[in-house]
């Protein structure tokens, strides 16, 4: 009687008795250790198909390159622009980098404080305007303690996740803007007795995220519910970028810098510049004593002011960039075929206003808003006009109109 053929691996030539499984198919027999190779195989040519296609998708722009995007849209503020051009630089690297055994790379999260209309937000749009990675701005305000009514802290992963177009690995190498920061500081330098949900609450549940966590999202935003399909992220490598304006901080600034003291001699200290910033001398005491609790600034290691703006940054904000507001009504009224302009009276009476409103760069839009609203009300009804040219004496009857006070033609 013939011996019955044993079986063997189709793909090494083990037989059965060599080996622990040999999984038959349908004319073919495979054995655990040509599984193993297999998967070992794929997973390699996986991982170098991902680098590669993160590779072509992201252009490694240099600080300079990222400055000099920056300049087109924002005026001044060259500090900041450094911060934020080197930050974005080292991600772009850590997002490119292979995993080293030795050298492990850690991102910088960034805190960048400002007064009201100073360009903080404006930042962070262009940004998102250049880059090749995901990106989102996320508000503060709307953020509550778990299970209070609001948004959890996770919603924040949630808009990148949808810029990302529910790609989680694009998303774990993105970038998120928290604006408003300043909204959620605790009411006082103490740990709060009671429950402080919109405030210290938040700054408790940012903590993790903030410094790398998976994260257990909500595919569409909203509450998380125990029976919900779930998205876990990564959160290490996503670098966090925190704005706020921080209305009265100056104040805890110049008490920090007091030099007043009693004797012979003081220690020289930095005091207030002739440019009457203070913001430049921010510290993380300072950023505490106004309600951020100590573990979340040691989360945001860099931090970097934006500077006020003076009459000369408003004129340039004014007439320079390439959504500069002067820009803007030429080239709506254009759309009318009307030929717009201003004199220069006119550009430096608004900018002299502003200064004086001390409303920053919006300030410029509600004023020149009040001049042009009688032109755009009539141009579209009007065939015969033209051309308009906006006059320093029609800017004085229209500034009264609003009764903006402190208005000298110039």
């Amino acid at each position: 009687m013939a011996k019955k053929k044993e079986d063997v691996c189709s793909f090494c030539g083990r037989s059965r008795s060599e080996v622990n499984y040999l999984i038959s198919g349908l004319d073919a027999l495979i054995c655990e250790n040509c599984i193993g190779q297999a998967f070992r195989i794929i997973n390699e040519d996986k991982e170098t198909g991902d680098q590669s296609a993160a590779e072509k998708a992201i252009q490694l722009l240099k600080p300079a390159e990222i400055s000099a995007y920056l300049d087109q849209y924002v005026i001044g503020q060259a500090e900041a622009k450094k911060v934020l051009s080197v930050a974005v630089y080292n991600h772009f690297k850590r997002v490119l980098a292979k995993k080293s055994n030795e050298v492990e790379l850690e991102k910088s999260n960034i805190l960048i404080v400002g007064e009201t209309g100073t360009g903080k937000t404006l930042l962070a749009k262009t940004l998102a305007r250049m880059l090749q990675v995901p990106f989102c701005i996320a508000d503060a305000t709307v953020l509550t303690e778990a299970g209070y009514v609001g948004e959890d802290v996770e919603s924040v992963l949630t808009r990148l996740l949808q810029s990302a177009n529910y790609d989680v690995a694009a998303a774990e190498r993105g970038i998120i803007y928290i604006d408003e920061m300043d909204k959620i500081s605790r009411k006082s330098d103490n740990p709060s007795i009671t429950r402080d949900v919109s405030g210290e609450g938040v700054q408790q549940a940012l903590l993790k995220i903030l410094e790398g966590t998976v994260s257990n999202v909500p595919p569409q935003g909203g509450r998380k519910h125990p029976d919900q399909k779930m998205i876990q992220i990564n959160t290490e490598n996503i670098l966090f970028i925190c704005g706020g304006a921080f209305d009265g901080i100056e104040k805890m600034i110049a008490r920090r810098l007091q030099t007043q003291a009693i004797g012979f001699k003081t220690s020289e200290l930095p005091t207030k510049g002739e440019d009457n910033n203070m913001l430049q001398f921010v510290s993380a005491a300072d950023l505490r004593s106004y309600g951020l609790i100590p573990e979340i600034i040691g989360r945001l290691p860099v931090i970097c002011h934006l500077d006020p703006l003076d009459k000369a940054t408003l004129k340039r904000i004014l007439v320079e960039p390439k959504n500069a507001l002067i820009k803007q009504y030429i080239h709506l009224m254009s759309l009318e075929n009307i030929e717009l302009s201003f004199e220069d009276e006119v550009i430096d009476a608004i900018v002299d206003t502003a200064f004086e409103l001390k409303l920053g760069a919006r300030g410029l839009r509600s004023i020149c808003e009040a001049l042009m609203m009688d032109y755009m009300y009539n141009a579209p009804s009007s065939s015969d006009l033209k051309v308009i040219t906006i006059t320093a004496e029609d800017a004085k009857k229209k500034m009264e109109l609003v009764r903006l006070k402190n208005f000298q033609a110039a």
